[in-house]
């Protein structure tokens, strides 16, 4: 059996039986091609029927100097899924990975930012360009309703209910989701919408998408890095700041005024409630300056 083809029968495996997104099939699939160029490049002629855990090992040896320890888990865990389909599938009789343990990792807390920092990022915005109504409603939207980047370059308008203050989201797993909106970033979508959007020449496969590009086709996940790198840069912003930075600040803040964790679940589509407790560890430092402003045993 061909690499090629254990890879194909793979990624088809990935989305019928599993039905994963396209981000996560393609992420699964490069923890595959990793291991078919450090083969190539040491030309190891093995098939993946036939290889080894002592090949795999030596593999994995080879890319930890390059890898932290959650990225070298995170392959191992991609390795092991896909010669555990191999096993399922019976081209194999064991998986190679089945004893390899992975590198101990801590629980990595997210980066946030304060709500001054928001406003310091959407004040770089340079509202006299089109794009800039556009970006402005981005990020109000990654920060007003805790969206991934594939769900917002993903929304459409069809997906918008403003009357009842709700979004239709399409999360991991095409599961769907309605998240509550505000006002406020309603009335930023409106103006990108009613005064930018409508005066584009929209491609015939984005008349339903939001956000678009100025050839009237739909962002990328990389155009909204790109966006959100340069405005953190112009508002002189020196942490790092990435499209997700605004969702779990959005959590973050909920949880610091009082909102319950699991309606923060549900409006994040986080399936365990364990995924958003993580928040809760963020939020430790608030609780301590409240106790120490507060309490009368200061």
């Amino acid at each position: 059996m061909k690499w090629q083809n254990a890879l194909q029968d793979y990624r088809h495996y990935l989305k019928l039986e599993r039905g994963l997104s396209a981000n996560s099939i393609e992420n699964y699939s490069l923890d595959v091609i990793k291991l078919m160029n450090y083969l190539d490049v040491n030309k190891i002629e093995i098939s993946p029927v036939k290889i080894t855990d002592k090949n795999i090992q030596e593999f994995i040896y080879s890319v930890s100097k390059e890898l932290n320890a959650r990225s070298q888990s995170r392959l191992i865990s991609g390795l092991r899924s896909f010669f555990g389909f191999l096993v399922f599938e019976d081209y194999r009789k064991d998986n190679p990975l089945d004893l390899m343990e992975s590198p101990k990792i801590g629980r990595k807390l997210p980066d946030t930012i304060s709500i001054a920092e928001v406003d310091r990022i959407i004040a770089a915005i340079d509202l006299s360009k089109n794009e800039g109504e556009r970006n402005r409603a981005i990020i109000e939207t990654l920060y007003g309703c805790g969206l991934r980047v594939s769900e917002l370059i993903d929304l459409k308008i069809s997906d918008l209910f403003f009357e009842e203050g709700f979004i239709k989201v399409t999360g991991k797993g095409d599961k769907q989701r309605f998240v509550p909106i505000s006002e406020y970033t309603v009335k930023f979508i409106n103006i990108y919408k009613d005064e930018v959007r409508s005066h584009q020449n929209i491609k015939p496969e984005a008349t339903d998408t939001l956000f678009l590009n100025r050839r009237g086709n739909g962002l990328t996940r990389a155009m909204i890095f790109t966006i959100v790198r340069r405005l953190t840069e112009a508002a002189g912003i020196r942490k790092k700041v990435s499209p997700h930075t605004f969702r779990h600040s959005f959590a973050t803040h909920l949880l610091e005024n009082g909102a319950d964790l699991r309606a923060i679940q549900q409006m994040l589509g986080h399936e365990s409630i364990t995924t958003t407790e993580v928040y809760v560890h963020v939020d430790r430092s608030h609780l301590r300056q409240v106790m120490e402003e507060f309490h009368p045993r200061k």
